[in-house]
């Protein structure tokens, strides 16, 4: 069955794609424009030609099955050659998305028309690549340089309405593809519109020619945001050669940038990591027949700041919570810095003042546990004490109907023990939310012993309702993100004994390409966290620092000291000599360690830690182990993940590391996993598990 079908309407010729589920530019598609467009060019009876797709979208982009596979049939830009050597006006009709090569094909038609409910977008910078089919040099022509760029490097879509202002659309029209389409042809016919070629426009061009700084303020716009990825600057130069090239001279220099792009270990990171988003949703032995628990109304135990952006989440999705506090003063607290969240957002553009009062209106405070009797859904967010959140079930099981699915947002504790107190162990499961939790995307949603599959599919599905990335994982100490960050930290720490000073450990770590480094990272969560002062006795580092007050962030001074203003840290004397203190103390010999050593010992022992969890099962597959660390901790995502790096430098690689960091330290969490040892010797990688 063809891809690409024609039908005559009078003298326009309607050209429609039909390539389910998201009409990509696969060879069927592209050898069937080709085919079609010359003959209708030459056609004598046909004057003008739409281009639509069936189904739910636009073209969506290339075919990524296709990619660094030999070309078969013709390729993209041939297809585009000949729409834009058509002499007849050709019209894109756009519904759905049309992305990437989607759009790049409708930007070489003579006029593209859309539903207001359409959206468009160039999202290769998503896959560490550039928009590889003229996109660099089409979209500059139209609508400007910086808008070009904002819609490259941002990656995301923008509605039919902004790109109509912009100048990306030429009509917004209320129908069909097929209508909307057929009435703009019989409009150009009658109005003998002329045939607007992309490579012929100057206006934008010779406008952006005269700003002479524009690229060099642009690259210091997102310098910060786009730090260690590759593509944002291929495409920055690729638009600079849309102004100092020709036309065809540009598109060659884009190629070009395409393919260095495509070879790199960064682009192979990163769609990678796309495949590994997609196949977490993937469980199998999961009942797909057990049907979705209806929720539609939320609980929420605890107001603090876990609880309180929870309720966030599902206020965001328009669904209503109840909101439940021990103490009014408490509740007040959590309502208020709810509401002055959602105020921040406002004042800064990202929503309207009616969505503030809306949101909030969906967030029921109270004090009076009973009124989660009706609830769908209940999640507990109190303090991380066994014995607590055992009680807090206890309660919520007696009160909450029979049915509802009772969930805990512990970081760490067993989720098993605290099924067990309740009379529904199968309706017990983690909902394990990253803090700000009304911002990070990832949720751990932990498996219990007897969780039911209709509850997992549930929490599965409302993840995906409220924008997160949710990952299915098994129940030990810490899950998979946390309990892999212990072995890192632990680790850290280590180097701290052995004569590093925690601002080289996080520069090598921020170099690599995260966020933060631990020590950063324990000054932004709070040293005090886990700390008695009235059993302190300076054991430690952490002891000693919250001894004089250094507690983070919060205090002003942790690790680092930080300026009351502007909260930048800094490098603190006291701190070094703190530690050189300690470790004299405690009989620990300093020498000095490269930058490559620290890395190894960061990053080696968490990749050991993943092994061990695939070998326990806890986790599905290396890659949902990559996207928990991507979206949880901000692994960065053009390094795919911590198992992904681990293939990128070769098993046999990390094994013998760690067995020379195992035989120096004499620590036998250092000594490879019997996984890792088993995959190195069989010249097998991680990659091999999550197929």
């Amino acid at each position: 069955m063809s891809m690409v079908k024609v039908e005559k309407h009078n003298n326009i010729a309607l050209v429609s794609i039909n390539n389910p589920p998201v009409n990509a530019l696969s060879r069927g598609v592209r050898d069937g424009l080709y085919e079609e467009i010359e003959k209708l060019g030459t056609t004598t009876d046909t004057e003008a030609i739409v281009l639509i797709c069936d189904g739910r979208s636009f073209v969506a982009g290339a075919d990524i099955k296709e990619f660094g596979k030999p070309l078969q049939g013709r390729s993209l830009q041939e297809v585009q050659n000949i729409f834009r050597q058509c002499p007849k006006p050709i019209i894109a009709a756009i519904h759905g998305t049309a992305l990437g090569g989607g759009l790049e094909l409708a930007l070489c038609c003579h006029y593209r028309v859309a539903v207001p409910t359409a959206h468009l977008g160039l999202p290769e910078v998503h896959l560490g690549i550039l928009p590889g089919a003229g996109g660099t040099q089409m979209l500059p022509r139209v609508v400007g340089a910086e808008k070009a760029l904002d819609i490259m490097i941002n990656g995301g879509m923008i509605k039919a309405k902004e790109a109509l202002d912009m100048g990306l659309l030429d009509k917004v029209a209320e129908g069909t593809p097929q209508t909307i389409g057929l009435e703009f042809a019989q409009h150009a016919i009658g109005s003998r519109l002329p045939l607007k070629k992309v490579e012929e426009l100057q206006d934008k061009k010779s406008a952006d020619l005269k700003k002479t700084d524009l690229f060099e303020n642009y690259r210091k716009k997102i310098a910060r945001k786009t730090r260690g990825f590759l593509a944002p600057e291929a495409i920055i130069k690729c638009v600079e050669a849309s102004l100092n090239m020709d036309f065809e001279e540009g598109l060659k220099f884009e190629q070009q940038e395409f393919l260095n792009l495509l070879s790199s270990n960064e682009s192979a990171a990163q769609r990678y990591y796309f495949f590994s988003e997609r196949q977490a949703k993937k469980i199998p032995g999961l009942d797909k027949k057990a049907p979705n628990i209806p929720v539609k109304k939320i609980g929420i135990i605890g107001a603090g700041t876990m609880g309180g952006g929870i309720a966030m989440n599902f206020a965001n999705a328009g669904m209503p919570v109840t909101l439940v506090e021990r103490e009014k003063e408490a509740l007040k607290k959590g309502l208020d810095t709810i509401r002055k969240n959602y105020q921040r957002s406002a004042d800064r553009g990202k929503i309207t003042q009616e969505q503030v009062d809306t949101r909030c209106g969906l967030i029921e405070g109270t004090i009076d546990f009973e009124r989660l009797h009706n609830c769908d859904l209940v999640i507990e967010a109190v303090f991380e004490l066994m014995e607590i959140k055992k009680s807090v079930f206890k309660k919520i099981d007696a009160i909450v109907k029979p049915g509802a699915i009772l969930a805990t947002n512990t970081s760490f504790l067993d989720v098993n023990e605290i099924a067990a107190v309740t009379k529904r162990p199968e309706s017990v499961i983690g909902l394990h939310f990253f803090s700000p939790a009304n911002i990070m995307k990832l949720l751990e949603v932990v498996r219990g012993e007897k969780t039911s599959d209709d509850v997992i599919n549930t929490c599965l599905a409302l993840a995906a309702k409220i924008k997160k990335v949710g990952v299915l994982v098994g129940v030990c100490h810490g899950f998979v993100g946390n309990r892999i960050l212990e072995a890192r930290q632990s680790q850290a720490m280590n180097l701290i004994y052995q004569g590093c000073l925690p601002w080289d450990v996080d520069r090598v770590l921020f170099n690599f390409g995260m966020p933060m480094g631990p020590f950063a990272m324990n000054d932004l969560a709070g040293n005090d966290i886990g700390w008695d002062p009235e059993k302190s006795n300076g054991a430690t580092i952490q002891e000693r620092l919250c001894e004089q007050g250094r507690k983070g962030q919060k205090t002003g001074a942790g690790f680092y000291s930080y300026d009351p203003q502007t909260r930048q840290p800094s490098p603190d004397p006291i701190v070094a000599n703190m530690i050189k203190e300690f470790n004299q103390d405690n009989g620990h010999k300093e020498r000095k360690i490269s930058d490559e050593e620290i890395l190894d010992r960061c990053l080696l022992p968490m990749v050991n830690e993943g092994a061990k969890i695939m070998e326990e099962g806890i986790a599905l597959r290396p890659s949902d182990i990559d996207v928990v660390w991507v979206n949880g901790y901000g692994w960065p995502v053009y390094k795919g993940g911590p198992m992904h790096w681990a293939d990128s430098i070769g098993l046999d690689k990390v094994v013998s590391k760690l067995e020379k960091l195992s035989s120096e330290d004499q620590n036998e969490n250092l000594k490879p996993a019997p996984l890792l040892l088993e995959l190195a010797k069989k010249g097998k990688s991680f990659s091999d598990l999550s197929q």
